[in-house]
Parts: structure tokens; C-alpha cells; sequence
């Protein structure tokens, strides 16, 4: 290892001890001023969440590691200004979360006295057979997209360092899972929106260092006439118009349907907060997905990057030709700080869904008794299935796929089909039955695998068509069960 790799390691190292520190500092601070059960803390952070830190938290957590890495890798690699163009459709994110299931999530959610978003399914339908599909399937695929982050994560740290993947993925675990453990979920939103600042200033280093290095727009230009001659390509010369189509679906509106954003909106202080998080949160959104992807576009005119194994090694590669060590470090923390703020958020809900809608609702049921001793003990247990499935998920990294970027993709695609039409209908469509949310959640997931695996039309992801079975599931089935009225306490608590 090299003097200036030392060096970058030192400070990643520092940047990982902080956010583990003051984590679970504001966490112990939460719980101790906090009348709510331990429960409550640990898994919804006491509902206490401001408008910055909403904001910073949903912002963070969407942006992972696809966000900061390979996407603007993909950019200055092969894609140019095409990619950057697509990747902008991710700027309304934050806003149109918030925006559409902010203010009515929240206020059901405290009716129902839910902490999670599987919570809020079991009290707006009140079937079991949802609670324990959509519990399965959320962990499923929150592991599959946690060995993306988790390889993002440690290849950010061995491509700078020099060390092992497994020596590099060992640093970056621990630290992520220490301190999702032992904070619960305020530590997540502290630590989220350190991160999201850290993000920002990232940005703004790698667009001022690369327009530094490159001499300027104009010359970055001729340079990338030379390393990248598509570099202006259209979009519909570089994706299929069905490739769009689905990227503005995956990464655009079907947002709504992953429960890692839609829980910001139970946690929130009150409408004041929501509303400064909005536009907060997409401002701060805006700046670094478009800024990151544009720097990445310019970055190609840089260095020939031929002997690169992937664009996942490209942003670590550049930034360590074109900025002092120091700042190299700094602006390392950004991506770090991506793929942390993702994996933490996913950790947690994961834990969430096996205690509180698994174990809670199918082992210790009504029983006086077994509520006593799960009241007294849901957080070391919390504590222990954190750790134990932050190591699980380990495990399964040490031998990593190759681009990050897909399967994460994949695993977005696969929430998003659980989760949508049951959450987004069942918060605004008073039809909408327990028959109906399992067809569509079961029927929109299966749909979903099947057509990634086994069906390419014209470049349309396998998303749309989970979507568009679960929409179809959803409503017809919802209209054919619902002649028997609506359930009067589901009529009170959710409308």
C-alpha cells in the first residue's frame, strides 16, 4: 500500500468511526427524552424527524451507491450525456415521494399505531396471508440489493487502497452494521443526513476538479470527441424507446412502492417538517444525481481507462489522477456515504419486517405474557438479527457480482412490484380489499421475475410488466370482492 492509499484509507476509516459515533449518541440521546415504547424508537426513531433531516434521510437513502459510482462510471465510460439525461428523471424523487404519500401515510400510520410499511398493510387489510408475502419477498430482495451495496462499498475501498476485496468489505460491514444495531433508526436518519451533506460536497468537488483538470468545457469537449465519440448520441440512438420507458418507470414514479422511501413517511415531526423536506429534498436531489452523472460525462475526456474491469472502478480511478490526497479522501466519502445511507435503511427494514411483522404477529400474537417478554427484549433481539443478518449478507459478498448497477436495479424492480399498488391503492382507493393487495403483490412479483428471466420486448424492463399485472390484479380483483362493503374500522383509521 502506497503513501497517499495510507492516506485515503486513514481518512475513510475516520469518516466510518464518526458516523458510527454520533449515530448511536443521537440515538441513546432519542431514547432517553422519548416517552415512546422501545419498539417505536428503535424501528420509527420516535417520530421525531425535522424537515432537514426527513429530507437528507430520503434523499441519502434512495441515492446509493448506482447514484455516485456506476452510473456516472457508466457516463464517462460508454453512455455520455445520454446517460446523464436519463439519470435526471430521478430528480423528482424525494418530491413525489413526500408529496404523494407523506401527509396521508403519516397520519394512518399514527391512527393504526404502525412502525413499518408492512405495519400499515396489516392494519389497512388485515390479512395475514399479505403481511407474511410481502415480509418475504421485502427481505428477499432487500438482501439482494444490500450484496450490491455491500460490493459497492468494498470495491470503493479496495480500488483506493490496494487491499483485499474480503479485508476491504470486512472494514465496511462492521462499521455499517455497528452502528444500524445499536442506533435503530434515529442513528440511520443522523447518520443519512451527514451523508446527504457529504454527498452534496462531493458533487461540487469532483464537477470543480474535473473542470480544473479537463481546461475547461471546451477542451473537455475535444477530449471526449477522442475517448468517447457517442458522446452526443440522442437518447433513442443510445437506449431502445422500451429501455426509457422502463428506466422512468424503475427509477421515476414506481419509487412509490419501495418501502425504504415510503417509511421517511411515517417518521416526521409534523406537516411544517414534511413540507421544508420536499423541497429540501429535491433540491439536494437535483445537484447530485444531475451533477454527479454530468462530471461523470466530462471525466471521460480525462484518462484513457481502457485496462478498467468495469465502470464500477471508474469515479475511484479519476478522482485519485485529478485531486490532492486529502480531498481525494473527502470526496471518497461521498460514494461511501451512498452506499452506507442505502445499506443501513435496508438493514433495518429488514430487521423490522422479521421482528415486528413476523415474530411479533405470529409468535407472540395476543398472549399476555409473550407480549410482556417482547416488550422487555425486542431491541437486543433487534440488535442481535441486525448484526446476525449484516454478517449473512457478508457472506454472501465475498464473491460479488460484477456491475453493481444491475443488481440493484433488480431488486428496486422487485420491491417496487410488491409493494405499489398495495400501498399507493390502499392509502387512496377505499375498494381496495385484502384479496386484492395479495393478488396484486404476489401476482405483480411473479409476473416480475419471470418476464427479467424469460421475456425481452423491444428493451422494456420486466418492471413495467409486473406493474402493469399488479395494476390489473389490484383493481379488478378489488372490484369483484369489495360488493361486501368496507371494513368500518379500516373506513375510520385509513380515510
Amino acid at each position: 500500500m502506497t503513501r497517499n492509499q495510507m492516506i485515503i484509507l486513514i481518512i475513510l476509516v475516520a469518516y466510518l468511526a464518526v458516523n458510527a459515533i454520533l449515530g448511536i449518541f443521537f440515538s441513546r440521546r432519542q431514547e432517553s427524552s422519548s416517552s415512546l415504547s422501545a419498539e417505536k424508537n428503535f424501528f420509527i426513531g420516535g417520530r421525531n424527524m425535522n424537515g432537514l433531516l426527513l429530507a437528507m434521510t430520503t434523499m441519502a437513502t434512495y441515492t446509493s451507491v448506482s447514484s455516485f459510482v456506476s452510473g456516472p462510471g457508466a457516463a464517462g465510460l460508454t453512455y455520455g450525456y445520454a446517460q446523464a439525461w436519463v439519470a435526471a428523471v430521478q430528480v423528482p424523487v424525494t418530491f413525489l415521494v413526500l408529496g404523494v404519500l407523506g401527509n396521508k401515510l403519516a397520519l394512518v400510520s399514527r391512527r393504526t399505531g404502525s412502525v413499518t410499511v408492512v405495519g400499515f398493510l396489516k392494519a389497512r387489510y388485515k390479512s395475514d396471508a399479505l403481511v407474511i408475502i410481502t415480509s418475504l419477498l421485502m427481505v428477499a430482495f432487500f438482501i439482494a440489493q444490500m450484496i450490491g451495496q455491500f460490493t459497492g462499498g468494498a470495491t470503493l475501498i479496495a480500488s483506493i487502497t490496494g487491499l483485499s476485496h474480503v479485508k476491504a468489505l470486512v472494514i465496511f460491514g462492521l462499521v455499517v452494521i455497528a452502528y444500524t444495531a445499536f442506533g435503530g433508526f434515529t442513528a440511520v436518519a443522523v447518520t443519512d443526513a451527514i451523508q446527504g451533506i457529504i454527498m452534496c460536497l462531493g458533487t461540487f468537488m469532483l464537477i470543480f476538479f474535473v473542470l480544473k483538470a479537463g481546461g475547461g468545457v471546451a477542451a473537455i469537449d475535444a477530449g471526449l470527441q477522442n475517448n468517447l465519440p457517442g458522446v452526443y448520441d440522442n437518447l433513442t440512438a443510445v437506449y431502445k424507446p422500451g429501455s426509457l420507458i422502463s428506466f422512468w418507470v424503475l427509477v421515476g414514479f414506481g419509487t412509490l412502492g419501495l418501502p425504504q422511501t415510503a417509511v421517511r413517511s411515517m417518521g416526521f415531526r409534523d406537516t411544517k417538517s414534511l413540507h421544508s423536506a420536499m423541497w429540501i429534498g429535491a433540491l439536494t436531489c437535483s445537484f447530485v444525481i444531475v451533477g454527479m452523472h454530468l462530471a461523470g460525462v466530462w471525466a471521460g475526456a480525462l484518462v484513457d481507462t481502457a485496462e478498467l474491469p468495469t465502470s464500477d472502478y471508474f469515479i475511484p480511478y479519476i478522482i485519485q489522477q485529478i485531486m490532492p490526497v486529502g480531498l481525494a479522501g473527502f470526496f471518497l466519502a461521498a460514494p461511501m456515504a451512498a452506499v452506507m445511507s442505502t445499506v443501513d435503511s435496508l438493514l433495518i427494514l429488514a430487521v423490522a419486517a422479521i421482528v415486528k411483522d413476523l415474530w411479533r404477529n405470529y409468535v407472540v400474537k395476543d398472549d399476555p405474557a409473550r407480549i410482556e417478554r417482547y416488550n422487555r427484549n425486542v431491541k437486543k433481539v433487534s440488535i442481535l438479527l441486525t448484526v446476525l443478518l449484516g454478517i449473512f449478507v457478508m457472506l454472501l459478498t465475498l464473491d460479488p457480482p460484477n456491475i453493481i448497477f444491475f443488481l440493484n436495479l433488480f431488486a428496486m424492480g422487485g420491491l417496487e412490484c410488491t409493494f405499489f399498488w398495495p400501498l399507493v391503492g390502499g392509502l387512496f382507493w377505499k375498494k381496495g380489499t385484502k384479496q386484492a393487495a395479495v393478488a396484486s403483490s404476489l401476482g405483480a412479483a411473479a409476473v416480475y421475475v419471470f418476464c427479467y428471466y424469460n421475456i425481452a420486448v423491444a428493451g422494456i424492463n420486466a418492471v413495467v410488466w409486473g406493474l402493469l399485472a399488479g395494476g390489473i390484479l389490484y383493481f379488478a380483483v378489488g372490484k369483484a370482492t369489495s360488493v361486501k362493503g368496507i371494513d368500518e374500522e379500516v373506513l375510520e383509521k385509513c380515510f
